[in-house]
């Protein structure tokens, strides 16, 4: 009777109670579900997988370019002229076709005389002009035995300068798709292999990430974080690397 009487007497203080009871469960309740979420969570394992496989360049760029440097800008445009004619023959004898071929603008340069302790006295030397060519194709064997054979002009008296070619693969972002799935898998591969011997199963992926891609000389060791794009050889080898989270079940 007498407890009665205090929540007659004293309503708000049963209320008050009741809802300290409630938020007591719905707290607990709450803190239940995020400890699961938490264990939940935690229950990943990150696995790195790689693949590799070997490709042959199939496209060429070949640059190389001719100068003539004479006391006047005249006399040395006559003489580039008369050189890049002998290279553009050149070209038509080794069957170039012309739309393979890209020229530049003639660059200009003047020389300017300086003397012995590095001060220029406003005459000028000679005039030094150049004409750049640029050669693509698809025919990398033809071009790359070209590149060696074009400095016999240099006999002719030919300012001839032939850069080392560069050599691309025109299907990369093709195989890039092609190589993240085979990382990928074997990602999954080496989890598998680990999640056995603890005695667990690989879940489903919950994040995967695709590291830069290296494409290097064949049989090269070469790494870079930024990724590596080989131009300097015809046979490379491109290595993807995807780093992936599983879930443990």
């Amino acid at each position: 009777m007498k407890d009665s009487s205090i929540f007659r007497r004293f309503p708000q203080v049963f209320a008050g109670l009741s809802v300290l009871s409630i938020a007591l469960v719905l707290s607990s309740w709450i803190a239940a579900r995020s400890l699961l979420a938490v264990k939940q969570a935690s229950d990943v394992f990150v696995v790195t997988g790689s693949a590799k496989r070997a490709i042959t360049s199939d496209y060429i760029l070949w640059r190389l370019s001719v100068f003539s440097q004479q006391p006047t800008a005249r006399e040395a445009y006559r003489d580039l002229i008369r050189q890049t004619e002998r290279i553009r023959a050149y070209l038509k004898e080794k069957q170039v076709p012309d739309d393979a071929i890209t020229t530049n603008a003639i660059e200009t340069m003047a020389i300017p005389e300086v003397t012995a302790n590095g001060q220029e006295t406003g005459q000028i030397l000679a005039y030094r002009l150049t004409q750049r060519f640029e050669i693509r194709a698809g025919d990398v064997a033809r071009y790359t035995e070209l590149s060696r054979q074009v400095t016999e002009l240099i006999e002719e008296g030919i300012n001839l300068v032939s850069e080392p070619p560069q050599y691309l693969y025109t299907q990369l972002d093709k195989l890039r798709v092609e190589m993240v799935a085979a990382a990928t898998k074997d990602a999954r591969a080496r989890a598998e292999a680990i999640a056995s011997s603890t005695g667990s199963r690989v879940g489903r992926v919950r994040d995967a990430k695709t590291g830069v891609f290296q494409i290097t000389s064949r049989n090269s060791t070469d790494v870079s974080d930024s990724g590596i794009y080989d131009t300097s050889s015809i046979d490379k080898d491109i290595t993807a690397v995807v780093s992936v989270t599983f879930g443990i079940e």
